[in-house]
């Protein structure tokens, strides 16, 4: 009966989570598709002088209602007021503030395709309390989390409706990961013998034509400044374009190439090129969170699945998920210190870097990356706490930018935000333990930057002052490749 009871409960949060995950990546994208302004009606209609309810369902036919996000005709319609038919044949006023965000398409002056007119296919939603004039999102969405302890999936929404568009963005989108994929070059260089107190110039690269065999690469940091010599820690946080191809440089692309397979990525989808360092090669949402889930269990790789048990119409099981865990060593893929050493870097990420509004959890156990593509067109966050690991990805199907400064810190992030902070509100603080082999050492100030302190070595490996300030690493050899890079 136990067993049964926890079976249960575990249905029952996997439902909990999914229900959370749903409205947290809704609520985002709608909020980043407002941002971007109203696109005026669907489409048109003709409506007679009285229609009835069949006129309106004609009308509405191939206008799907989106959850909340209703279809609706527009009967009439001036500045101060629309009224308009739903489906049902109930008719809505909005007035006031629910017209705020359409209230350009309801002057004279308006060209006759973008006006709110009598025939007008629009969407309303209810807040509660009034009336608001919406739009389906042209964007899509994916997010997925998952239990790194055995793969456990807890919530997976493939994209915004799915009777809108039947894609699986979680498991079926090829998409760039951009910076969200610097962890797995920063752990490759750990096993390089690197540390997180390395010290490596954040400094312009230009490539000319004839070096790189394609095209001139001048690659430039999100902010497009630089600012020369910092520690790994302060560059993974910043998100520092120039440092991670110089580690990258520095290790060999066809080692990152084999190392990044570890975490269950397909190495050909990653040629062995530095621009490998700003993620331009291909991931799905699925991929990620199997791989942050490395970082998060203490350096093994499990495999996320979805059933759990499956019974027959009397209550027997025909099938079980038998997960292998976190804690057998054969699935260990990265060492323990690595992890650990790792995910210290992340939590600087979710603290004072890139992904800062994760603070707002008042938490101290949460750790990630944010990734932005170039021109804006892939946002994501990738992020965990030691039971749980979550990935948000926000694009366009056919790709294109995002926007101005449409980075997955601004994009993404608010997915994940509203998820964990549902999820984790009554889970207790993970105590991270320093694994054997792990050391703490007094850090000198490098810069404003880099206060005086302590950095985390492996044992055996606890380099010397000198070597913690080592030369600039050279330029990087020639490309085969265009340059698509990663920003932030």
């Amino acid at each position: 009966m136990r067993a049964g009871n926890q079976i249960a409960g575990r249905v029952n949060d996997r439902k909990a989570d999914q229900e959370v995950a749903y409205v947290s990546l809704r609520k985002a994208v709608l909020d980043y598709d407002r941002r971007q302004g109203y696109r005026g009606p669907e489409g048109f209609a003709e409506v007679p002088p009285n229609p009835e309810d069949d006129d309106i369902e004609e009308a509405l036919g191939e206008h799907h209602d989106s959850d909340d996000l209703l279809a609706a005709i527009v009967l009439q319609a001036d500045a101060k007021q629309v009224q308009a038919a739903l489906r049902t044949g109930e008719k809505v006023l909005v007035s006031g503030e629910g017209l705020r965000f359409a209230a350009r398409s309801l002057d004279a002056k308006t060209a006759p395709q973008k006006r709110l007119r009598r025939g007008a296919i629009i969407r309303v939603q209810h807040d509660g309390k009034t009336w608001h004039i919406g739009q389906l999102p042209e964007v899509e969405a994916a997010f997925i989390s998952m239990d790194p302890q055995d793969g456990a999936v807890r919530a997976l929404v493939g994209g915004f409706d799915f009777w809108r568009n039947r894609f699986n963005h979680v498991t079926q989108a090829w998409r760039q990961p951009g910076s969200s994929f610097k962890p797995f070059i920063y752990s490759a260089s750990l096993e390089k013998g690197f540390t997180a107190a390395t010290v490596v110039p954040d400094e312009p690269i230009v490539l000319e034509a004839e070096q790189t065999g394609s095209q001139r690469w001048e690659p430039k940091n999100y902010d497009g400044k630089f600012e020369g010599p910092m520690r790994m820690r302060t560059a993974l946080a910043k998100s520092k374009n120039m440092v991670s191809i110089r580690i990258l440089e520095a290790i060999g692309p066809k080692y990152a190439q084999d190392y990044v397979s570890r975490f269950g990525f397909d190495a050909e989808r990653h040629p062995p090129y530095l621009t490998m360092a700003l993620g331009a090669g291909s991931v799905t949402a699925w991929q990620m969170a199997r791989a942050y889930g490395v970082f998060a269990n203490g350096g093994y790789l499990v495999q996320p699945y979805f059933i759990h048990k499956i019974v027959d119409d009397r209550g027997n099981a025909i099938a079980l998920a038998n997960p292998q865990r976190a804690g057998d060593e054969s699935l260990r893929v990265i060492d323990a210190r690595n992890a650990f050493i790792m995910d210290s870097m992340m939590q600087d990420v979710t603290r004072t870097g890139t992904a800062a509004r994760a603070a707002r959890l008042g938490r101290g156990d949460l750790a990630g990356k944010t990734g932005t593509t170039n021109e804006f067109v892939d946002a994501w966050f990738a992020g965990y706490q030691p039971q749980l690991v979550g990935i948000s990805w926000v694009g366009f199907d056919q790709p294109r930018t995002l926007g101005k400064n449409q980075t997955g810190g601004i994009v993404a992030l608010p997915i994940w935000l509203g998820y964990m902070e549902k999820v984790l509100k009554d889970m207790p603080e993970a105590k991270r333990e320093v694994p054997p082999g792990v050391v703490s050492v007094p850090l000198g100030p490098l810069s404003a930057d880099n206060k005086p302190g302590s950095e985390y070595f492996f044992k055996e490996a606890v380099p010397p002052p000198e070597i913690l300030n080592p030369e600039p690493l050279p330029l990087p050899p020639p490309l085969a490749l265009p340059i698509p890079a990663g920003t932030n």
